[in-house]
Order: structure tokens, then C-alpha cells, then sequence
């Protein structure tokens, strides 16, 4: 080999996958490219401990310096690969890729590991001083500068991102406001009852939250935004809006390849894209469900840029692929931890364990009797109760898990058989 592997897209499924491939033996060469200047840092506290300032950009940082270069790893920082063109030679998956500042990387392996960038609004007045996104380090800072001098704060999105970045905005005394399209919070992601919990709680500290409302735009003076533009009609006041209606899997450079894409860069279980011979790992990938193999999800999630970087080194290696493991998420919306196992697409029935009033409840998903997923808030026993069910193949009965006094632990039975597809 002469070019050993190039790695486009320096995120946390990158990072892994190259630590990954030097775990399993690997010696070759490998080129870990980002666009951004930063190395590789952590994503899930920017909107959390970064943003309320409990944290600094070093200890974000995943390695220190020195590491790449101990570990044999040529990272390359500030370059956005803008092009890739595989060899028509004999060495299937051999190729080179080009960057915006003219740099030739040749390489060959290749894996795409190059995330998803934040949905924009195209609405009048979209383009003002005061309006961010936030989606990567800079914007975290940027965000966390602008609300130290902020009063009025408007968040458009009422998803994870949207909700977290809030409590931050409340807890430092800014008078916020949440405007969520839907008829209800993270809807994609919970049942009705975990959205109406999140409602009121945010109500409860002092959030204002409006639902079943679009922005048609932002009104501004002397170029700085001062207002959102509702549908109906209505102006909120705003020096600071944050805009987090979810993100678009980055599938330019694997569009560009010819590899298949729909709803994400389209990958089997071992990490394979449509051309066996690139892989592609973390939020840029739609891939089989990874409890039933059935449908694709794109999930977004530090626990699965892990598992399927590491299903991707093992992959370009020709090693045997792990077994995926259960899916996990968190929220941490100020003092309301949500902690998420398994996937609940799908259920036709929940149990509500404990009374959301409390602050201190879970939700567990069936299908056809079958535990799917759980939802945890403020309540981590259950939370790893149904996560080491779901790990170890086993269910807990609908029932006897709505009394909230029976510790779910010992409820784990085996399962009737496999979840199957709706």
C-alpha cells in the first residue's frame, strides 16, 4: 500500500475509526482530514456544560496532541476535501481526494466519516447579525459570547439541541421563548406524554413554549436581528436566536462517487457503502436497524459514530464485525436528565412507570408485548434495567412494569422471539 487509508471527516466516528484500525493491528498509513481547525473533540457538551460556560474548549479535546503523532496518525486540520475520484487501476477502493486549499490525498482505503451540517431556515431576514446555529465548537463559543450580553433569547426548534440550549439561556436569566412548528417537543423522538412532560416543566422554570407555530422571518435594525416573524401574525422581541430544526446528512462527496444515498449515505451492518470498498460511519449514514436489521434509521448519537466506526476499521481489515449494541441517547435539559435505550419506532403501546408530575419517571415501548425502548427521566435504575434487558435479549413484562414500586431489575424475563418488522 502506498496511500493507506484516508479518513474524510475528523468527527468523533472518525477519530474512532482510526484508533480502531491501530487496536486491531493495523499498520499502514492512515490520514484522518477535517475541515474544521480544531481537532477532534467532543459534540454532546456544546450545548450543555460548554455552553453554560461549566467547561473550556480543552478539556472537549478526545486526545491529546501528542497522541496523533505517537499513534502514526497524520491528522489534517482546516482542509475541507472537496473532491474524490477512486482509481480505475486494479486496487479497488484506491483513489485520490482533493481539497479546497489545492492538497492531493491519495489513499488506498477510504472512509467517509463526514457528519451532517445544520438545517437552515430560508426566510427573509435569515441572513442577520444574531441569528446562529449550533452545530460544531465555533458555534458553541460564538453562542455562548452572544448570550452573555443577551436579554431576549428565541429558540426556533423545540428538539434536544433547541430544549438544552434553552435551559442554558433560563438558568443565566435571559427571557426565553421556544417556537416549535409541531404540535408538540422532540416529537420524533418520545411519546405524547414525555413531549407534554417536557412542556410543562420548561413552562414550569419560567420558559415560554409555542407550539403549532412556523417563522416566516426575522425582523432586524441596523442589520442585527430584533424580531421572529410568526405565522400568525405576531413579532417576538429578540436580541439573540438560536435556530435548531434538526440537521441534513452531508452526502455531497458520496453523491459525487456515485454511492447510494436516501435519507443519509446508505450503509449495510459492516459499515459498506453501496461500493463495498469505502465505508462510512456516524450522522452522515442511514443503516439497517441495528436490533432487527429490518427498515434504515439515521441516528444521531455518540454511541453509534462508536459502534459503527469500529464496525468500519473492522471492515476495511477483513476482521469479523461486531454485533451492534443497543442504542443509547441523553438529554440533559438543565436538572431533567433523559436517558434513552433502545429505539421506540414503531410501538403500539407504552406503560408509564412513576407520575411525570414528580419529575422522577420512565416510559417503556412494546410492540406486539415486546419491550422495545425506554425513556428515563431523573430515573437511571430503569434506564439500565431495560438497557441490559435489551443488550442481553430479554423483555420486561407490560403489566407488572406500570408499578413503579417494583424495581424493573428483577422483572427481566426472556423473550417470546425477536421483534419483527410493523
Amino acid at each position: 500500500m502506498t496511500g493507506g487509508t484516508l479518513i474524510v471527516g475528523a468527527s468523533q466516528a472518525g477519530l474512532q475509526l482510526a484508533v480502531s484500525l491501530r487496536q486491531l493491528g493495523d499498520t499502514a498509513p492512515i490520514t484522518l482530514v477535517g475541515e474544521e481547525s480544531h481537532a477532534p473533540y467532543q459534540r454532546p457538551p456544546l450545548s450543555k456544560e460548554f455552553l453554560a460556560g461549566r467547561t473550556d474548549v480543552e478539556s472537549l479535546a478526545f486526545r491529546a496532541p501528542a497522541y496523533y503523532a505517537d499513534a502514526g496518525i497524520d491528522l489534517v486540520s482546516g482542509e475541507r476535501v472537496t473532491g474524490i475520484a477512486l482509481d480505475a487501476s486494479g486496487r479497488p477502493g484506491s483513489g485520490t481526494a482533493r481539497t479546497a486549499g489545492g492538497r492531493a490525498l491519495p489513499f488506498d482505503r477510504l472512509a467517509l466519516t463526514v457528519g451532517a451540517g445544520p438545517r437552515r431556515l430560508d426566510v427573509p431576514g435569515s441572513g442577520l447579525d444574531g441569528i446562529c446555529s449550533l452545530r460544531d465548537r465555533d458555534d458553541a463559543a460564538e453562542l455562548r459570547t452572544r448570550l452573555a450580553s443577551a436579554s431576549r433569547v428565541v429558540v426556533v426548534g423545540g428538539g434536544f439541541i433547541g430544549l438544552e440550549a434553552a435551559a442554558v439561556a433560563r438558568d443565566q436569566g435571559k427571557d426565553v421563548t421556544v417556537v416549535e412548528a409541531a404540535d408538540r417537543l422532540i416529537a420524533r423522538a418520545v411519546a405524547p406524554v414525555v413531549s407534554e412532560f417536557y412542556l410543562q416543566a420548561h413552562r414550569r422554570r419560567g420558559s415560554r413554549v409555542l407550539l403549532s407555530t412556523g417563522v416566516t422571518g426575522f425582523d432586524g435594525v441596523d442589520g442585527r436581528v430584533s424580531a421572529v416573524r410568526l405565522a400568525d401574525g405576531r413579532a417576538l422581541p429578540a436580541d439573540l436566536v438560536l435556530v435548531g430544526v434538526g440537521v441534513v446528512p452531508r452526502t455531497e462527496l458520496a453523491e459525487q462517487l456515485g454511492l447510494e444515498c436516501e435519507g443519509g449515505i446508505v450503509v449495510d451492518a459492516c459499515a459498506r457503502t453501496s461500493n463495498p470498498h469505502v465505508v462510512a460511519a456516524g450522522d452522515c449514514t442511514a443503516q439497517p436497524h441495528p436490533l432487527t436489521g429490518v427498515g434504515r434509521v439515521r441516528l444521531e448519537s455518540v454511541q453509534n459514530a462508536v459502534a459503527q466506526a469500529t464496525a468500519a476499521a473492522a471492515t476495511m481489515l477483513g476482521r469479523p464485525v461486531p454485533n451492534p449494541p443497543v442504542p443509547w441517547f441523553w438529554s440533559y435539559q438543565g436538572d431533567l436528565k433523559l436517558q434513552i435505550a433502545g429505539l421506540s419506532s414503531g410501538y403500539d403501546e407504552y406503560v408509564v412507570r412513576g407520575e411525570p408530575a414528580d419529575e422522577r419517571f420512565s416510559v417503556l415501548y412494546y410492540r406486539r408485548g415486546e419491550l422495545l425502548a425506554a425513556d428515563a427521566v431523573n430515573n437511571p435504575a430503569d434506564y439500565m434495567a431495560v438497557r441490559k434487558a435489551l443488550t442481553d435479549g430479554r423483555t420486561v413484562p407490560a403489566a407488572p412494569a406500570a408499578d413503579a414500586g417494583t424495581p424493573l431489575k428483577t422483572l427481566l424475563t426472556a423473550r417470546a422471539d425477536a421483534v419483527t418488522s410493523a
